[in-house]
């Protein structure tokens, strides 16, 4: 199936390029609120925002002294910037409320966060805490399906049918890979096939058109 080849070959390509990696912060509030801003928003957008967010408010209590429309002005012009504005003060007492302003370490916990769904979840936990997830969004579940690794409907079914496909030191470059690859070569519709590092790997399940 070659999948250890494949993720090599897409390390190569686009190495450690998202705003995470770049901004080389661990912190878990700065991963919540970085992967909450991130959602339906280019990381080109969303990562020079949530650093000068950060900068200002790096933690719960430092958050809730803004009001709504302070911190929209802050992520502004993100994508949905009104409701994660909301968002991030909701985030920001549910961890004051229930966990002494922390961020927690366990998926259980995270998932009660309101706006916080698996894929954020698993970011945090891999990234911050160095506890093995594997996040799924709409490329991740796409690309695996595509190259023939896997055959599933729904994201949470990917991640089952992917953990145990993918050794766990790779399980945070996955999403980060597939999301640029699903980006700029593997689209929804009409990939860019002829481009792909990765065509001789992959079985094009699906793929009606080309280019």
């Amino acid at each position: 199936m070659n999948v250890t080849k494949v993720i090599q070959l897409l390390k190569k390509e686009y190495g450690k390029t998202f705003f995470l990696a770049k901004s080389g912060s661990k912190n878990p509030f700065y991963v919540l609120i970085s992967c909450m801003l991130s959602h339906r928003t280019k990381d080109e957008v969303t990562y020079p925002i949530a650093k000068q967010l950060y900068k200002k408010v790096n933690t719960p209590q430092k958050m809730l002294k803004l009001t709504s429309k302070q911190i929209e002005k802050l992520v502004y012009p993100i994508s949905f910037y009104k409701t994660k504005a909301k968002r991030l003060r909701e985030a920001s007492k549910k961890l004051i409320k229930d966990y002494k302003g922390k961020v927690p370490n366990t998926m259980e916990e995270l998932l009660t966060i309101k706006g916080v769904g698996r894929k954020t979840a698993g970011i945090v936990l891999t990234h911050s805490f160095n506890i093995p997830a594997l996040p799924i969004d709409t490329h991740c579940h796409r690309l695996p399906n595509r190259l023939g690794w896997i055959k599933t409907k729904s994201p949470e079914e990917t991640e089952l049918q992917l953990m145990k496909l993918i050794p766990k030191k790779y399980w945070l470059d996955i999403n980060e890979l597939f999301v640029k690859h699903g980006q700029t070569i593997c689209k929804p519709i009409s990939p860019f096939c002829s481009k792909c590092t990765i065509k001789k790997y992959c079985k094009r399940v699906n793929v009606k058109t080309s280019r």
